[in-house]
């Protein structure tokens, strides 16, 4: 199958504003890619195009820094990559090796982070999943257990709240069952890291509220990495990655070095010749304003 993929955001600013961009899809997926997905970056006041530096950060990510003019700058792409079509691989029987036999580049991903804090939910995982086969079978129940702890509210996001904080506001989005997930999996010593990209209505019901970006979390057991989704908590076609890392201080899709405004903000995910929700200028412009006012300062 194919999906097109794609976005169109709007900063403004009033001075000149270093930026660091992550939204090119990972290396990983770019041999997929069967129609160019080029970026463009052209300022808002004339249209002029804003060069790009790209770069691979540490974690294996495409990114991109560019200056922002005065006045602000337009940021687009769109592309259609090659998919399975599969659902997400589900390896409940998969086992997990011991720390002292993960591979070396795992081990980062053991640790606790800024927005994971494994310190403190160590006492909360072990009595809960303890005494589960290590593995996959571990990772479900992790899964089961935080997609019925926090509900999905998109006026109640913040972008400060930590895993700790979701478990006890009980409340959140999908990076924040992202975090706790991977918390509660980090304490089982478990090795996950914090996903980020496109995820369409594609195999589901078509969500009516206008599409953004996603985050999953994956988790190293068997000898490889499986991607894991404590939102949906269901196998989903058609995962996109765009960046991984420790939690998504790593990954904020737009970084920047001084204040700005997210004035437009629109992404597309969905199946070639598929269906999809008729977006409306009124439903756009209010999730516009409700993704400004979540992400803050970026």
């Amino acid at each position: 199958m194919h999906i097109r993929y794609g976005f169109d955001i709007e900063i403004t600013c009033d001075q000149a504003l270093p930026s660091i961009l992550l939204l090119d899809v990972h290396p990983d997926r770019r041999t997929d890619i069967s129609q160019p997905d080029t970026m463009a970056v052209t300022s808002l006041a004339d249209g002029a195009p804003c060069p790009t530096d790209v770069y691979v950060d540490s974690f294996g990510n495409l990114c991109r820094r560019v200056t922002l003019p005065p006045g602000g700058a337009r940021i687009a792409a769109e592309g259609v990559i090659h998919d399975s079509g599969f659902p997400d691989a589900t390896p409940e029987e998969a086992g997990l090796p011991p720390p002292d036999a993960l591979p070396a580049d795992t081990l980062g991903f053991l640790l606790g982070s800024r927005y994971c804090e494994t310190d403190q939910l160590m006492g909360v995982a072990w009595p809960m999943f303890g005494h589960l086969p290590p593995g996959g079978a571990q990772v479900q129940a992790i899964c089961d257990f935080v997609h019925s702890r926090i509900r999905f509210d998109y006026a109640a996001a913040r972008p400060t709240r930590t895993a700790l904080e979701a478990y006890g506001e009980q409340v959140g989005v999908c990076r924040d069952f992202a975090h706790l997930a991977i918390t509660l999996c980090r304490c089982m010593n478990i090795p996950a890291r914090y996903c980020t990209g496109y995820l369409g209505d594609i195999g589901v019901p078509a969500d009516p509220q206008p599409m953004d970006f996603s985050a999953w979390f994956e988790v190293f057991i068997g000898d490889r990495w499986y991607a894991f989704d404590a939102r949906h908590n269901r196998p989903r076609i058609g995962r996109i990655v765009i960046a991984r890392g420790r939690d998504a201080t790593d990954v904020p899709f737009f970084h920047s070095f001084g204040a700005h405004i997210l004035s437009r903000f629109s992404v597309v995910t969905e199946e070639v010749g598929g269906e999809r929700f008729p977006q409306t200028a009124e439903n756009r412009r209010d999730h516009w304003q409700s993704i400004a006012r979540i992400r803050g300062a970026g």
